[in-house]
């Protein structure tokens, strides 16, 4: 279609591009439900090892699928009040934020209960690491955008390093969970691994569907003409403002 607009050609794919982020997320959570269920024993929260099963889903669920799902509400929802996207956005990270301490929960309970050291492994480390940086991130979200308290020049000034510690963070809760599928899968099936075990070839798969959710997220979030329009109304009051000695016009998230 000639003399149509790159920007305008670009967002026809935008909906694809979302629908198949949400495949691939929902798809990592049933496999995950899918593995910890008909593999590992089920749930429960007794102390079991069934009760640590809860911790993968929760933190898949959580840290990576409405996490990411946080990311995109400013993609998905383009021409929606800016207050109402970033309600939408803040909520979504408090359930992923709730999910997540309830996935923590069950681990570290299960720890206590067989006697097992708590946080040696690589994956604890940067699985706690991320669960911390995340609970900082939305903290100063709260403070800064949605109940903001300090000045224009200060919100200008963080939001940069918000969208980029935002998605550090998916990259880095995608990388805790691969780290703990292959820490879950060498405990228990280090035998039978090589010989591409049912169990073995479906975790492999989730970790393929967790790069390629973050990979279609990290896509979208960073293509320019994805981006909201800008609304001069909206800009004028918006957590990017610039004033006007600066000659420039705030772009949107």
């Amino acid at each position: 279609m000639e003399g149509m607009p790159v920007s305008m050609g670009g967002l026809r794919t935008l909906p694809w591009y979302v629908a198949g982020s949400q495949v691939l997320g929902v798809a990592s959570v049933v496999i995950t439900g899918v593995w910890m269920g008909h593999y590992r024993g089920g749930y429960a929260w007794d102390g079991s090892t069934q009760e640590f099963n809860v911790h993968p889903l929760c933190m898949v669920l959580g840290l990576v699928f409405l996490y990411g799902d946080a990311v995109l509400v400013y993609r998905v929802f383009r021409n929606e009040s800016k207050r109402s996207v970033k309600i939408l956005h803040a909520l979504l990270h408090m359930m992923a934020l709730i999910i997540s301490i309830v996935g923590l929960v069950a681990v570290f309970d299960f720890h206590s209960a067989a006697k097992i050291p708590h946080m040696y492994s690589l994956h604890s480390w940067c699985g706690m690491l991320t669960f911390v940086l995340f609970f900082i991130q939305w903290l100063l979200g709260l403070g800064f955008f949605l109940f903001p308290w300090a000045s224009a020049q200060l919100r200008s000034w963080y939001l940069p390093l918000h969208v980029f510690f935002g998605l550090l963070l998916l990259v880095m809760a995608v990388g805790s969970c691969l780290l703990g599928i292959t820490e879950k899968l060498l405990f228990n099936i280090m035998e039978t691994y090589s010989r591409f075990t049912g169990e073995g070839v479906l975790a492999n798969i989730l970790g393929l569907l967790l790069v390629s959710f973050g990979v279609v997220v990290g896509y979208v979030v960073t293509r320019d003409d994805f981006r909201r329009p800008p609304n001069p109304e909206e800009e004028a009051l918006s957590v990017h403002f610039k004033t006007l000695s600066e000659g420039e016009i705030p772009s949107s998230p």
